[in-house]
């Protein structure tokens, strides 16, 4: 039978043909594009002739074309939509990606070509982004180890290896314990609670076949749970099963796997000459230093936890109030700010919500981006990987400029969080390749009939992911390797949080913030009330991320990884003073972030270094007193979403802002300046 990941794709655009594909046919395809890749790396490596950019970096980057055109449908499948045997496949393919990049990285005569251009480099008449592909593309090897002989570079194959294989069972774990674990509701239990968390809770039942209502540990179904729920045992029991994920024991615990990972990135960081992981991570980022990172989140952690402080005495007075002793508990803290902001703001979300409908802020995504960078979004109809994906071809001024892809809904097969990823990277030199970019996310389904309503957090994070989009589709360089967000970490998150501030632009709101039943525009006295809020909670929220990104930080940092990651994550929690009632983020056992990859290890400060660009950034709207002022739009596409990573980073911020900013505007932006 003929593999279908394996022909020509006669599908629109391009598209995986999803319905055609089996997961029968991810292995061998897999196998015959890496024995493909293989062979074309080997021919570059022992070409006779004479190095050149063309026929060694440019035909590196043709090398893997097969490879990535199956890894990108197969992964995208993966995360969003998995299944046991797919899982399987996961920890299959992982082993078998780390020792090609490996075989790859550790070939000599490949490095022997790459270096003797580096060498060679300011004689070779290249331009600017060829350059960087060439600094990138040595610095790569080099940090893999091309450099290394003997002992050290079999060991750092080998823990490459190990280290791809603890992040694939880490990320499993957790998608077992999420979607494993249920608390039914009885009916008194959900009048208790507003229509859209009991709607929630009934299609959760329903489509796990639950036989009746239930909480899931869906971010989008437990917290609004947490927020409106009167019964504290309740909240208490849902509140432990979600902090709880990946260390409740058994073949999904996910300690010791975390434990392992931290020393062998600990020894991987040694094997280079690295005092640290930290050190070793963080020298490609634009933060440079373990110390800078840690400066910045002290900078922004003392006015938090002072600010998170005053609140939880106001919290807990209220709690008193009600009856409750003791202190105010992790699981008592959503309730109690749910019902303070109603006090003090005159905001219900059960009220707000219906204004909120998913369909509207799609729209109001797309219209900004309208707006801002002229783009156009159309359906599409194509084949893809479930039957909630949605499809958009993106043009402007009537020329093709991307496929979009929108997965929204929760689901026990999809893993936990929201996430943009290209299937296809925009690119020239294969061609006038455009770019298929996917943005996940976890909204609660509503029942049939119903229109899906988001929380006021729940659209930010759909704004959040279509930054990241934008970023990828408004790509407009000629190599895959330095295309969309193949940018630094640390400079990534600045196009999805900077994309967040359009849902705060009063009009967008006045204009796509339309009640379900009703069809009317939200009115304006709610509106005002809604943004005057936007920095409610602030100490709460600011607490629980940079907690998480200081833990992450401290067990990096050190040549001796800890033995019990839990017992050293309690102390860093204490030494910083963390409150009582507030828990981290993401706790280890389920720090995905970290530990289901290298991606963000080290590296969760990033969300907040960003966030220092794009507070600053868009004060350049406010401060030209329009947010889509042309001029600015022009300018922030020409600098930073066009140029993926062909330029360094501080360049680029520097050349749509004229300076680097300070960490003020994050502050005020959070509502945490003195």
């Amino acid at each position: 039978m003929t593999n279908p990941l394996l022909t020509a794709w006669d599908t629109p655009f391009g598209l995986p043909p999803f319905d055609a594909i089996e997961d029968d046919h991810f292995a061998p395809a897999v196998e015959k594009a890496l024995a493909d890749a293989r062979a074309a790396i080997n021919a570059i490596a022992t070409s006779d002739e004479e190095p050149s950019f063309a026929n060694t970096i440019e035909a590196m980057a043709l090398a893997e074309g097969d490879l990535d055109r199956v890894l990108g449908a197969f992964y995208g499948v993966a995360g969003a939509d998995s299944t046991p045997a797919r899982e399987a496949l996961q920890r299959d393919f992982a082993p078998l990606l780390s020792a090609f990049g490996s075989e790859v990285s550790s070939n000599k005569d490949l490095f022997a070509r790459i270096e003797s251009l580096w060498q060679a480099r300011d004689t070779l008449d290249l331009t600017d982004e060829q350059a960087m592909v060439l600094k990138l593309t040595h610095r790569s090897f080099v940090r893999q180890g091309a450099e290394l002989e003997g002992y050290a570079s079999d060991r750092l194959r080998d823990v490459t290896a190990r280290l791809s294989v603890l992040g694939t069972q880490f990320s499993q774990n957790l998608l077992a314990d999420e979607r494993s674990w249920f608390m039914p509701l009885s009916e008194d239990d959900l009048a208790a609670l507003p229509d859209f968390v009991a709607d929630a809770a009934r299609a959760a039942g329903e489509a796990g076949d639950h036989g009746g209502p239930v909480v899931t540990l869906s971010r989008s179904l437990i917290v609004p749970f947490l927020q409106f729920s009167p019964n504290r045992a309740l909240r208490e029991r849902a509140y432990n099963a979600w902090t709880s994920r990946g260390m409740n024991g058994g073949d999904t615990d996910n300690r010791d796997l975390a434990a392992e990972t931290l020393a062998l990135r600990a020894e991987r960081a040694n094997l280079l000459g690295y005092d640290s992981f930290a050190d070793f991570k963080l020298e490609t980022e634009m933060a440079k230093t373990p110390q800078a990172v840690r400066d910045l989140l002290m900078q922004v952690w003392e006015p938090a936890r002072t600010s998170a402080e005053a609140d939880q005495t106001k919290l807990q007075a209220m709690m008193h109030n009600d009856g409750a002793t003791g202190p105010l508990e992790p699981w008592d803290w959503r309730y109690y700010s749910e019902k303070r902001r109603q006090a003090e703001h005159d905001l219900d979300e059960s009220v707000i919500k219906p204004y909120l409908q998913l369909d509207r802020m799609i729209d109001a995504a797309f219209d900004c981006a309208n707006r801002l960078f002229g783009l156009e979004f159309s359906p599409i109809d194509a084949p893809t990987y479930h039957a909630d994906v949605r499809l958009w071809e993106v043009t402007r001024d009537g020329q093709h400029v991307a496929v979009f892809m929108g997965d929204y809904f929760a689901r026990a097969s999809k893993r936990s969080g929201a996430w943009c990823m290209a299937m296809r990277s925009q690119q020239r030199l294969a061609g006038d390749i455009r770019p298929i970019v996917v943005n996940v996310c976890n909204f609660a389904k509503p029942a049939a009939g119903k229109p899906a309503l988001l929380s006021y957090d729940d659209a930010r994070t759909l704004f959040h992911e279509f930054g990241h989009a934008l970023h990828q589709m408004l790509s407009d360089v000629t190599y895959a390797s330095v295309s969309g967000t193949s940018v630094a970490r640390d400079f990534v998150e600045l196009p999805s949080q900077l994309f967040e501030h359009w849902l705060e632009v009063p009009e967008v709101l006045t204009k796509y913030a339309t009640h379900a039943d009703t069809g009317d525009a939200m009115p304006a006295e709610m509106l005002d009330r809604l943004l005057a809020a936007s920095t409610y909670d602030m100490g709460f929220q600011t607490v629980e991320y940079v907690a998480s990104a200081l833990v992450d930080l401290e067990f990096h940092a050190t040549d001796d990884a800890p033995r019990d990651p839990m017992q050293r994550q309690a102390e860093i929690l204490e030494e910083i003073g963390m409150p009582h009632a507030i828990g981290m983020r993401h706790a280890t056992p389920h720090f995905a972030h970290v530990f289901s990859g290298d991606g963000y290890s080290s590296g969760y400060y990033s969300y907040m270094w960003s966030e220092v660009m794009d507070a600053d950034a868009f004060d350049a709207f406010t401060e030209a007193g329009d947010a889509f002022d042309p001029a600015l739009a022009k300018r922030l596409e020409d600098t930073v979403l066009s140029s993926g990573g062909s330029v360094e980073p501080d360049v680029l911020y520097t050349a749509f802002r004229g300076r680097m900013p300070g960490v003020d505007a994050l502050l005020r932006g959070r509502g945490l300046a003195a």
